[in-house]
């Protein structure tokens, strides 16, 4: 239910940590622009342009990392909030109609969509605290505001010609990224203080868990529909299967108590709720080039591997197991050796794999997946004293 004004914009400690429907809604529009990143992969035959479609996601994502921080620092059942919500959907549905076609054309689409909605959440939130009166919170709205249009320069600056400039847009992308590790550090205000990171409930655990989860889908959901434009055999529903089975280990390495790790800022200065986005942003890559290359074998799951093919279907899920371990490190410092050691298997086989199959390759890679999850932990905790939070997998 939308309750109406501006007041008591900032989200209360001990409200519902729930997400709301509008931010589901919201979730399963950017998923849908994931989709499209991956079917995007697909038909890239380079690695110039695989750097550009991961450019692309980089920006997709931080568009919704920086909505979901936005809706956990500020009540979603406010007027503003779910005005930047809606903005946010447009805008994403803007960079994914402009995706297919943005080294030749809808630039500025692209750029617009992008800009646009950080501006946009940026200019409300300041414009409704100041009215207010809420100076902390709107000090931090200003220090976005600055540093997306400093950014901003660049991107448009990247669209103003026939074609993409990608070094301006990789250097506004590193404005954005760096400038948010860096805490927005703007004159006359200086930092994010330490504080407001530590300000983390259950609410962001949530978010991320439900965003990669609805993910993970695209990993079926993709060679699902190759397979019902390409027609059944044996092979096809082999691989079919062999999608499904590596999107249930994916989840199970990931799931478990990933939204806590996210909420325990308060015992490590924040750095949890800092450094979310970034290895969350691993794991999203990892989950696009897994569905790119579980659409290719159910189209072609017999014959060779090619070398594209090969680091698609070993480094996907790898690349994943990395996002999600780095995560518990960078937490807790610990690492469950025992299990990533079975990531090992993929890589061992790789001097050969280019040979078999594209099936048999993912097998193997599901093989690895699965004595990673079925391993027993050992001795190895990932978490730290403090941290109300027990084993991750």
């Amino acid at each position: 239910m939308t309750t109406g004004g501006n007041a008591a914009l900032v989200r209360r400690m001990e409200g519902s940590t729930r997400a709301t429907l509008l931010e589901l809604l919201f979730d399963v529009v950017f998923v849908a622009a994931l989709a499209l990143t991956s079917t995007l992969l697909t038909e890239e035959h380079s690695w110039s342009g695989d750097a550009k479609v991961l450019l692309m996601l980089t920006a997709i994502w931080w568009t919704w990392s920086l909505t979901a921080t936005t809706t956990e620092f500020y009540d979603p059942q406010r007027r503003p909030i779910q005005a930047i919500l809606m903005i946010a959907m447009v805008g994403s549905v803007g960079m994914a109609v402009a995706l297919p076609m943005v080294t030749i054309s809808h630039l500025l689409l692209f750029v617009i969509s992008y800009v646009g909605t950080h501006l946009i959440r940026c200019i409300i939130l300041v414009a409704a605290l100041h009215r207010q009166g809420h100076q902390t919170a709107r000090e931090r709205a200003t220090r976005f505001l600055f540093w997306f249009t400093v950014s901003g320069v660049f991107w448009v600056t990247g669209a103003l010609s026939d074609s993409p400039n990608w070094g301006l847009w990789t250097i506004a992308l590193t404005i954005d990224l760096v400038a948010s590790a860096a805490r927005y550090p703007t004159p006359r205000l200086g930092q994010v203080p330490i504080a407001q990171y530590t300000r983390i409930t259950g609410h962001l655990g949530e978010r991320y868990q439900q965003f990669v989860i609805l993910a993970l889908g695209d990993i079926i959901l993709l060679p699902t529909l190759q397979v019902s434009r390409s027609g059944l055999d044996s092979f096809r529903v082999a691989a079919l299967l062999c999608g499904f089975a590596t999107m249930l280990l994916l989840w199970q390495i990931y799931a478990f108590r990933a939204g806590e790790l996210v909420q325990a800022a308060g015992s490590n200065r924040g750095r949890p709720a800092r450094l979310a986005p970034y290895t969350h942003l691993v794991l999203l890559a990892a989950v696009v080039a897994t569905a790119a290359s579980f659409e290719l074998v159910v189209e072609h799951p017999t014959g060779t591997t090619p070398v594209r093919w090969l680091v698609l279907i070993i480094g996907g899920p790898a690349l994943f197991v990395l996002g999600r371990v780095l995560f518990a490190l960078l937490v807790s410092w610990a690492v469950p050796w025992r299990r990533v050691a079975w990531q090992l298997m993929p890589l061992l086989v790789l001097p050969w794999a280019g040979g078999w199959p594209p099936l048999l390759v993912t097998a193997v890679v599901a093989l690895g997946l699965a004595g990673h999850v079925l391993v027993p932990p050992g001795t190895e905790r990932e978490t730290t004293p403090g941290l109300d939070v027990r084993r991750t997998y």
